[in-house]
């Protein structure tokens, strides 16, 4: 991707600057550590920037080459491989889990089906009752996620799975391939070295490891997310880790490269892994005016107005309305894109043509997470000013 002057692709850099300064002002009053954000119209970056800490316990300055564990921006990358199957006729998004993964079909499962988890309203739980350093193992995962209950009935509500519901995705596609290779290497192959994403990986790998940024849980609140779990991906991360949902590591470049792929219709630098149709179809609302339930408790803890999940096909959607929202309140309707707890984000605004990265250092309980990416998202809107 080249690089340009914003002003050239209607960007005012006076306004795009205020974003760094934003950032700087609250690493200063010790909100949060640092972040590495990218922005871009029409494919050309008009910033990529570091500011802060990677790591402020050791005084250790951002850098724009820091590896990032992404979270569950990496659902994005298994709802890809997802819809590749999809298109090579392997699979349909109407096919019960349970026709691929026969276990599945036990405790009230059998008619979940592919659609269902990646909207997240198959009822599946965040994790099966696994000790947290199984959960990079995917074929353990797979078999305690088949034993869970669903905690609704299929299609009724939007129950954000943290985890289970991308690592089974994840077991179908691996499936499908005939159990030949890695979850690990199917993205690998299919996606990351196709689209040049050299410091992507699902695990830490060992290449990567010593630019990796610590995983630091700044404000305690309680929350969605335990900050103990959190900070546990730590150690979590091996290079060996299978985490579909949540275990990718890499760069504010490489995720800009991915949201780029995604913006274009599938297609980057002349390699296309995915149809227009499937983006389509994957960033349009499948869950109407339903609420998520991940949030249920931040209506009565800060006093949040209920609001649409506003889900596609794994990604997160603008939608109408103003109700707090990572992407901004001023984005277009049909931007969409992804989040990872309390730090990562991307998105793409289709009609602006824009593209936002920012992956930051010290996370923060998830509404205030909101509360720091609105902000930034509706600097980043508007500096766009023709």
């Amino acid at each position: 991707m080249k690089t340009g002057n914003p002003a050239e692709i209607g960007i005012d850099p006076a306004r795009l600057d205020r974003v760094a300064a934003a950032i700087r002002q609250e690493v200063a009053s010790n909100r949060y550590d640092g972040a590495v954000y990218a922005v871009a119209r029409g494919g050309v970056v008009a910033a990529h920037e570091a500011v802060g800490f990677a790591d402020r316990a050791s005084s250790r300055a951002a850098r724009t080459d820091d590896i990032f564990a992404i979270m569950s921006i990496t659902k994005t990358m298994t709802t890809a491989a997802v819809l590749a199957r999809v298109e090579r006729g392997e699979l349909l998004l109407t096919t019960k889990i349970a026709d691929v993964i026969p276990e599945f079909a036990v405790k009230g499962k059998q008619r979940i089906s592919v659609a269902h988890m990646l909207t997240h309203t198959a009822g599946m739980m965040a994790t099966p009752a696994l000790p947290p350093e199984l959960f990079g193992n995917l074929e353990v995962f797979v078999a305690a996620a088949c034993q869970q209950l669903p905690d609704s009935v299929p299609g009724s509500a939007v129950s954000y799975s943290a985890i289970t519901a991308h690592a089974v995705l994840a077991e179908v596609v691996r499936r499908l391939d005939g159990g030949r290779r890695s979850f690990r290497d199917i993205l690998a192959q299919e996606f990351f070295e196709p689209l040049a994403m050299k410091e992507t990986a699902l695990g830490r790998r060992k290449d990567l490891a010593a630019r990796f940024v610590p995983i630091v849980v700044r404000d305690r609140t309680p929350g969605v997310f335990q900050p103990e779990l959190l900070e546990a991906m730590n150690l979590l991360l091996t290079a060996e880790a299978e985490i579909p949902a949540g275990g990718a590591v890499s760069t504010a470049g490489d995720i800009l490269r991915w949201a780029e792929m995604l913006r274009r219709g599938g297609e980057l630098d002349g390699v296309r892994v995915l149809s227009p149709a499937s983006i389509r179809l994957a960033a349009t609302n499948h869950t109407g005016t339903l609420p998520n339930n991940l949030f249920s408790y931040a209506f009565e803890a800060r006093g949040w107005g209920e609001f649409p999940a506003n889900l596609g096909l794994t990604f997160f959607i603008r939608g109408t309305g103003i109700f707090p929202h990572p992407f901004g309140t001023t984005a277009s309707p049909s931007t969409f894109g992804g989040l990872g707890a309390g730090s990562t984000m991307f998105w793409v605004d289709p009609e602006r043509d824009l593209t936002f990265v920012c992956l930051t250092a010290g996370l923060l309980e998830e509404s205030r997470n909101f509360d720091r990416l609105q902000r930034l998202s509706d600097m980043v809107l508007a500096s766009v000013v023709n």
